[in-house]
C-alpha cells in the first residue's frame, strides 16, 4: 500500500517535467516531508479549463485531496480509508472504474515510506501477550533522482448540503494506484535488511515511466484493455530503499530530515 510520501518539489519545477500548461500560483503548496491521508497534494491531470471557450484537454498541476470520494457517496467521511486503488480490480471496483475510464492523474513524489517489522520481534510474546513490534522506516525513491510519478485517479464530488456557490460545494480528490511489490533487486540496496522492494511490502504505488505520461493522462484514452497494459509494474532496478528515522512515523513530524539516509536501521530494529 502507500500511506505515506514526500513531496517536495516546486510547482514550478512540476510543470516542467510534466509539460503542464495550466496552473494557479494560488494553489501552491509547501514542501510536504511527510504527506499523509486527507491532506491536500500536487496532482497532474488533463481536462479542459473551467469556463475555456475550447474543450480541448489541457495538462493542469492542480491541488486535490488525497483520499478518492466516490461521486455517488453520500458523505465524505470514508475518504481516508480510499487512498489506494488495486491495479488489478481498478477497472471493476464500484468506487473506481468511472474515474479509471476518463479521469486518470499523475500523483508526483519524491518517493514513498514504508515500515518493515524487526525480524527478532516478529510473533514475539512477553508474558503471554503479543508485544507490539517495533517498526523500521524505509523511504524508497527512484535511485536516479527523478521524480517518483504515481498513477492515479481523481473524482468529484457535490456537497448537497451546502449552496452552489459555496466554495467547498465540490470536492476534487484522488487516490493512488498499487501494484504488487517488485520481487528483483533494488537499484540501490541498503547494506543490511531488505534488498528488493517485496522485502519491504508486499504492495508499492505503481510508478510510471515517462513514456506512458501522456497515454495515461489523456481522458480520450478509454480501451480498457489499452488502460491495463499501462498498469505494468516499471523495469526492477529503477528504484533504491534506505531506512530512515522512526520520526516519521508521526505524522506531525516534518522536514527535510526526515529524508536523511541512515547507515542501518535504528537501533532495536535491526533485522
Amino acid at each position: 500500500m502507500c500511506g505515506r510520501y514526500a513531496s517536495s518539489r516546486k510547482p514550478e519545477d512540476l510543470a516542467t517535467i510534466f509539460e503542464v500548461e495550466a496552473w494557479d500560483p494560488e494553489e501552491t503548496l509547501e514542501p510536504d516531508y511527510n504527506v499523509a491521508p486527507t491532506k491536500e497534494v500536487y496532482v497532474v491531470l488533463d481536462r479542459p479549463v473551467k469556463d475555456a471557450e475550447s474543450p480541448r484537454p489541457v495538462r493542469q498541476l492542480r491541488k486535490l485531496k488525497w483520499g478518492l470520494v466516490p461521486s455517488w457517496a453520500k458523505s465524505p467521511e470514508g475518504a481516508a480509508r480510499m487512498i489506494n486503488a488495486r491495479a488489478e480490480t481498478v477497472h471493476e471496483k464500484p468506487s473506481y472504474r468511472k474515474a479509471f475510464t476518463s479521469r486518470r492523474c499523475i500523483i508526483p513524489a519524491d518517493g514513498y515510506y514504508e515500515w518493515v517489522t524487526a525480524a527478532a520481534e516478529r510473533d514475539l510474546e512477553v508474558e503471554g501477550k503479543k508485544k507490539r513490534p517495533r517498526k523500521q522506516p524505509y523511504f524508497v525513491t527512484p535511485a536516479d533522482g527523478s521524480v517518483f510519478a504515481m498513477a492515479g485517479l481523481y473524482e468529484f464530488w457535490r456537497d448537497r448540503t451546502l449552496a452552489d456557490d459555496h466554495p467547498l460545494a465540490w470536492w476534487v480528490t484522488c487516490s493512488v494506484i498499487t501494484t504488487e511489490a517488485e520481487t528483483g533487486p533494488l537499484g540501490v540496496a541498503p547494506a543490511q535488511g531488505p534488498q528488493s522492494l517485496a522485502d519491504i511490502h508486499p504492495r508499492m504505488p505503481l510508478m510510471l515511466t515517462p513514456d506512458r505520461w501522456d497515454s495515461w493522462l489523456d481522458p480520450s484514452h478509454t480501451d480498457l484493455t489499452d488502460l491495463q497494459s499501462l498498469l505494468a509494474p516499471p523495469p526492477e532496478g529503477l528504484l533504491r530503499a534506505f531506512p530512515v528515522s522512526t520520526a516519521v512515523s508521526n505524522v506531525r513530524n516534518n522536514g527535510p530530515e526526515l529524508l536523511t539516509e541512515l547507515d542501518g536501521p535504528e537501533e532495536g530494529t535491526l533485522f
